[in-house]
């Protein structure tokens, strides 16, 4: 019996999307044209309220610019009639945000963001919002100040035409999406079971696109324990824990598998403080992702298995695995949400690009409870978590329309 490669089996979910989507698209040609022409006059708007949103810092764990960023929101969705919720992050500083609409239909429907960002406070100081060649730039512009600047303004459009065809819209503003926090994961899966269906507003790829699957994240913890000794005097009588450490980073890098999709890669290493001493100590992390959680077991029993080959005797290493967010796996029930999202970006004459992500998002959790979850709803953007990081000025209308049809048609089919 012949058996098909994980590789091919990919090739073959994601030809089938796109012709599911080539097919919605066909048979739902023409745009809407009171979400179209509003989504085209909200473009100015929504980019004010980005400037303002980027222009705060709110760096995860920045609890005086989170708090600005969520009354900012807050404000604007209650103007819409949400009820508003808030729920302190504990020691992660800041809130995380639940705003519910209530209608009269029968879906409930997720929507997710986050106010937190990769950048220092001063940032927005030293680059602040401007538009350039078409561009928009600035700390957060697209990642994911962009994606809650989407989610208001699809909110709005869909406020003007008295949409109230769903039973529950819940737009959840994360407060530390990019570090993670016990709170957040607890909040996420909670309310991602309560509803039918999540769509994240994570950064609408480069290329246009949507993401239908992402690899899960975990930390991989190399601990050795050495001998102090002088290292001019007698440095024989040491026993180097920073060479160890440097010995295993080699070796335990090697553990990933590219056809699978899994990585290993080492990005923090510290031992010593002076440079006369052999260090007695070290620590090495390295950032692990994989598309499947069997790789997640497999890599914990191999660090294990390959950290007992040591370079320099007598030392201690100790190996484990921090786990993070799940893996967010391609389903038949996120195929059939691309070929809705495909057919609605068909109206505008539009394409979808449908593909994966290796960065690790809030839709992972959603997805792991069952919930059917397409990811990608933000505003199109590039250089995530750079100096240069932007977001396509000419992408803000055609994304706020993209939201908020699939919310009515999400609604129209329950």
């Amino acid at each position: 019996m012949t058996q098909t490669s994980p590789r091919s089996l990919l090739a073959a979910r994601i030809g089938l999307t796109l012709a599911l989507g080539l097919l919605a698209t066909q048979a739902i040609a023409e745009p809407h044209p009171q979400v179209q022409n509003d989504a085209q006059q909200y473009q100015g708007d929504a980019l004010k309220l980005l400037e303002r949103l980027v222009n705060i810092d709110s760096g995860s764990g920045y609890e005086a610019g989170l708090n600005q960023v969520s009354d900012i929101a807050i404000a604007e969705l209650k103007k819409l009639g949400a009820s508003i919720e808030k729920v302190p992050n504990g020691a992660a500083g800041g809130s995380h945000v639940l705003a519910t609409l209530k209608g009269t239909g029968k879906a409930r429907i997720l929507l997710m963001a986050h106010m937190d960002t990769v950048f220092k406070e001063g940032t927005a100081a030293e680059r602040p919002f401007r538009i350039q060649d078409g561009r928009a730039y600035g700390p957060g512009v697209m990642d994911d100040k962009g994606g809650i600047v989407a989610g208001i303004y699809a909110l709005k459009v869909l406020d003007n035409l008295k949409f109230k065809d769903y039973a529950q819209i819940t737009f959840l503003l994360d407060a530390s999406e990019e570090t993670g926090s016990e709170i957040a994961t607890d909040l996420i899966k909670k309310t991602a079971k309560a509803h039918d269906v999540t769509l994240n507003l994570e950064p609408g790829r480069p290329a246009d696109g949507l993401v239908v699957w992402r690899k899960g994240s975990a930390t991989a913890l190399v601990e050795v324990k050495g001998k102090a000794a002088h290292a001019g005097v007698a440095p024989e009588l040491g026993r180097n824990a920073a060479m160890e450490a440097a010995h295993q980073i080699l070796q335990l890098g090697k553990l990933g598998d590219e056809a699978k999709k899994t990585t290993i890669n080492f990005t923090v290493l510290k031992a010593g403080d002076r440079t006369n001493v052999i260090p007695e100590q070290a620590i090495a992390k390295a950032d692990v992702r994989a598309a499947v959680p069997e790789e997640f077991d497999r890599i914990e029993k191999d660090l294990a298995r390959v950290s007992a080959n040591k370079l320099i005797a007598d030392t201690e290493v100790k190996t484990t695995l921090q786990r993070g967010l799940p893996p967010m796996p391609q389903t038949e029930k996120s195929d059939a949400l691309v070929a809705m999202a495909q057919g609605i970006y068909g109206e505008l004459g539009r394409k979808l690009t449908i593909e994966g992500s290796g960065g690790a998002a809030d839709s992972s959790l959603s997805a792991g409870v069952g919930t059917p979850t397409l990811d990608g709803f933000g505003i199109v953007g590039g250089n995530i978590h750079t100096p240069e990081e932007y977001a396509e000025v000419e992408s803000v209308a055609p994304r706020i329309y993209l939201l908020a049809r699939m919310i009515m048609e999400l609604s129209a089919k329950h």
